[in-house]
């Protein structure tokens, strides 16, 4: 396995990589891998010649330094499970430096809206951070595809968005959220959970998959009531918002068409940790 630190050298061999007709994908991670990383990067490798996975906590896009401080980072635990799941890839892994040249200050990006809803109403200026990062990735890698999980489902309609008006011509991929065996969706955050709440953390799909049994005979704005009330009585989780949006504009749906895709979004603190997931309703 090949693991490169500086952009110069990743872009001497992918070089190469791609004078011999090779094609390549990009995972990009924080790190903390987890099994909802490895089917990203399983999906990449089924498609490519090579895949680069790129591990970098990138400071621009935590809004807040303690949740920054406190991403876990497991370098070395990363490199390992990385060898056992193929020879054709290829770590990225920059300094903070090495990959903002010395200059930590997220582009900011007009993305039509889709910023300001959900995650951007609640966590200033991640989304500019999350698009700086990725456009600075896929400059760098150059890749055939970029793979990202749908857990962030927000994140990626938004990366699409920032590789549209940039002219960026790389394939942008979604992939199904993994899930945990109760239905937590897989996170690196998981494993700040204590015991109880990864145990009982289940109850944010269940009521995910409830309110999508309601979806169709019931108003958005009464499945978001019945939402509310389940966590207000629930005395481990609190919502932070539930959101019925059009799958491809974030726009809250306050009428249900019968032609548009729509998607329940959520957001809940357990045990002090974030926690976010969503789920196609039609």
């Amino acid at each position: 396995m090949k693991i490169f630190d500086r952009k110069k050298e990743l872009n001497a061999f992918t070089l190469e990589q791609r004078n011999k007709d090779r094609t390549i994908g990009l995972v990009p991670t924080m790190g903390a891998l987890h099994t909802g990383h490895i089917s990203l990067i399983k999906k990449a490798l089924s498609e490519n010649d090579l895949v680069v996975v790129s591990i970098f906590v990138n400071p621009t896009q935590f809004d807040k330094k303690d949740d920054l401080d406190k991403y876990p980072r497991t370098f070395e635990k990363d490199i390992d499970l990385l060898k056992q799941v193929s020879d054709n890839i290829v770590v990225f892994a920059p300094t903070v430096d090495e990959i903002y040249e010395g200059k930590v200050t997220p582009e900011s990006y007009e993305f039509n809206g889709l910023d300001k809803v959900m995650e951007g109403e609640f966590r200033a200026g991640h989304f500019d951070g999350v698009g700086t990062i990725v456009e600075l990735l896929l400059r760098t890698v150059a890749p055939d595809s970029a793979y990202f999980g749908e857990k962030d489902f927000q994140q990626l309609q938004i990366i699409r968005k920032m590789a549209e008006i940039k002219n960026l011509p790389y394939t942008i991929i979604g992939c199904p959220i993994e899930r945990e065996p109760n239905g937590l969706a897989m996170s690196s955050r998981n494993e700040r959970l204590s015991k109880k709440p990864r145990e009982q953390a289940g109850f944010i799909h269940d009521t995910l998959q409830a309110a999508k049994a309601k979806f169709g005979t019931k108003s958005a704005a009464y499945i978001t009531d019945w939402v509310k009330s389940e966590f207000e009585q629930h005395p481990l989780f609190d919502l932070e918002y539930f959101e019925i949006a059009d799958e491809n504009t974030l726009t809250p749906a306050f009428k249900i068409q019968d032609n548009q895709k729509y998607r329940a979004f959520i957001a809940v603190y357990a045990d002090g940790v974030r926690l976010i997931d969503n789920l196609r309703l039609n």
